[in-house]
């Protein structure tokens, strides 16, 4: 119902099915255009746009003459059908206007400072310090709406499924997940600090331990780390815990939420989840978070050139990608691809366009014996027309810039437009600190692969890189949509990791001893997973930047142009707190 004591219908929802029906709308003047005497004004309210059609022989108690730009009024009218030839196929009530009997200004508003409804951009920081204007826009309404759609739908599958909803607190103790925490000054014990959390991580699994069972909220969580599209200070998680429950019973829970969320989202029937291990990723895609909407993969060709006398191709690793079609290129493009290639982390790139006959046209093909050509060409099933991207180097470095070349060079993509897979099998450790330690991937509570058990308890140093985790990502469109993984319940297991990880028992009690002491009064084996929501909505609303699916996001420096945050705070407040200001020079 969307009806009030000053409303009885949204101006957005009148279709032609209301022909002849008296209405009242309220809203903001999103248009105003005068023909003549007769006044046409554009109405927008939550709902949408419809136009009122204001006659000067028409009692309505206002001079529409004098009515302006994001003009709060009241309308009260009749729907009729537009005249022939003046119907608007791009707006939803196209078909149909309101003849105003009244108009009644709600209230006057200054011109705005940044244009509302209109394709012209504003600059970002001008959109944030009024983003109350730019909220009134269609796209912004239309995501925020959507993002709505979205939590009630996961919602709606965990609580079919059993979950129950448990809020965990904002100010907890500073515990070791990996960022930097904001920090909270306490008035009553000077000299201490609350943690806003990063995730609710270890509060869920002492929800384990106290038999929840199954447990999920949608959690707001905080963490000091630069900013870019896919990332802010303050993001929203869907949050999850099951205990007697191991990885796949939680993707398979996750799986049905997401999808869920992608038919209440799209209307459309949701994609099935494939299933790639880390190491599957990495070969065949370059990277943990593919886009598998595109279809190049990459070529191993280390075996065909192992002996090659080309000094470029002299290394590690020799991988490459080919492009259908792609030989067609100009040498401008190839060229921004080689300082592209080279912008990414490579010495440079190679590339080659195959002809007809098997012939390769580069400018390194007269390095290679005729045997390493035609291997090339096998290697990638090359035809006629197509381009060959070849990189030498460290292997990493290979992976990661044809990771980055693939979709860059790939044809735009053919529906289905959606892309999801689980990313199974990660490594537990994700290298050594200065110290020979390795560090945790996920962390510390992650439990290791039952098949590399035995290499977790002998081996050491950069031996223990090839400990694989029982953790899980789930990817979307080359999107990172959030990541869990079962946790380690058994308090021996616990301590082989923190030893290995170099974190003694008195630091470890130090930093998460109320969690080791819960977990000595019996805790269940248990996993979990946190969906990023905002990365989600953003890709189901279409958009390259989380910043448009949030009400109030930060810009990329981190500052709120709206409040002025972060700012200071008076002396007293600063007594108070038994603080004071130290300025960096």
């Amino acid at each position: 119902m969307t009806a009030t004591s000053m409303r009885t219908d949204r101006a957005g929802d009148l279709r032609a099915g209301d022909v002849d029906r008296a209405v009242a709308l309220c809203g903001w003047v999103a248009g105003r255009r005068d023909h003549g005497g007769v006044v046409f004004l554009d109405l927008r309210d939550a709902g949408g746009v419809v136009q009122v059609v204001v006659d000067p022989d028409a009692a309505t108690g206002l001079d529409a003459h004098t009515i302006r730009a994001e003009y709060v009024l009241r309308v009260e009218g009749t729907v009729r059908h537009r005249p022939e030839g003046s119907t608007n196929p791009d707006l939803a009530t196209g078909a149909v206007e309101v003849a105003a009997r009244t108009v009644e200004l709600l209230n006057r508003a200054e011109p705005p400072p940044i244009p509302i409804g209109e394709r012209v951009e504003a600059d970002e920081v001008l959109r944030l310090r009024y983003r109350y204007l730019d909220l009134r826009s269609e796209r912004l309404q239309r995501n925020l709406r959507l993002r709505a759609r979205v939590n009630h739908a996961l919602r709606a599958s965990l609580d079919e499924q059993g979950f129950v909803e448990v809020e965990t607190p904002m100010l907890i103790a500073s515990t070791p997940e990996g960022a930097r925490d904001f920090v909270v000054p306490s008035r009553r014990h000077p000299g201490s600090f609350y943690a806003l959390p990063q995730s609710p991580q270890l509060l869920k699994q002492l929800l384990m331990v106290g038999g929840i069972d199954r447990y999920y909220q949608i959690a707001r969580c905080l963490r000091d780390e630069d900013l870019r599209a896919d990332r802010q200070f303050e993001f929203m998680q869907l949050d999850a815990e099951m205990s007697f429950a191991d990885g796949d019973d939680v993707m398979a829970v996750i799986g049905d939420a997401v999808r869920a969320a992608v038919v209440a989202a799209t209307g459309r029937e949701a994609p099935p989840i494939g299933r790639l291990t880390w190491q599957e990723a990495r070969d065949r895609f370059g990277t943990d978070k593919p886009d598998l909407r595109v279809l190049l993969e990459i070529v191993d060709v280390h075996e065909v050139l192992a002996a090659t006398a080309f000094r470029a191709f002299q290394a590690e690793a020799v991988r490459g990608l080919c492009v259908p079609g792609g030989a067609e290129l100009g040498r401008g493009r190839l060229d921004a691809l080689i300082e592209r290639a080279k912008g990414l982390g490579a010495a440079g790139l190679v590339w080659m366009r195959v002809r007809d006959g098997a012939e390769l046209d580069s400018p390194v093909a007269r390095h290679l014996t005729d045997d390493e050509r035609l291997g090339i060409i096998d290697a990638f099933g090359a035809q006629p027309g197509d381009l060959l991207l070849l990189v030498a180097g460290a292997l990493g470095t290979v992976a990661s810039v044809l990771g980055a070349l693939r979709v860059e060079v790939a044809h735009p993509v053919d529906p289905p437009d959606l892309a999801l897979a689980w990313l199974v099998d990660f490594p537990l450790f994700e290298g050594l600190d200065d110290d020979g330690h390795p560090i945790a991937a996920h962390h510390p509570f992650t439990a290791p692969h039952p098949a590399d058990r035995d290499l977790l308890e002998h081996a050491t140093g950069a031996d223990l890189l090839a400990v694989r985790s029982r953790s899980y990502d789930l990817v979307l469109n080359g999107w990172e949509m959030g990541s869990g993984s079962v946790r380690i319940h058994d308090p021996d297991l616990q301590a082989r990791v923190l030893a290995v990880l170099g974190i003694d028992e008195s630091r470890a009690r130090e930093r998460f001893g109320f969690l080791l002491d819960a977990f000595g009064y019996g805790a269940p084996p248990h996993a979990g997973f946190a969906v990023g929501i905002d990365r989600l909505v953003a890709i189901l609303a279409g958009e390259d930047n989380i910043r448009e699916v949030i009400a109030f996001p930060k810009t990329q420096s981190g500052t709120d142009p709206l409040t002025g945050a972060p700012s200071g705070i008076d002396a007293r407040q600063l007594r108070d707190l038994g603080l004071s200001v130290i300025r960096r020079t």
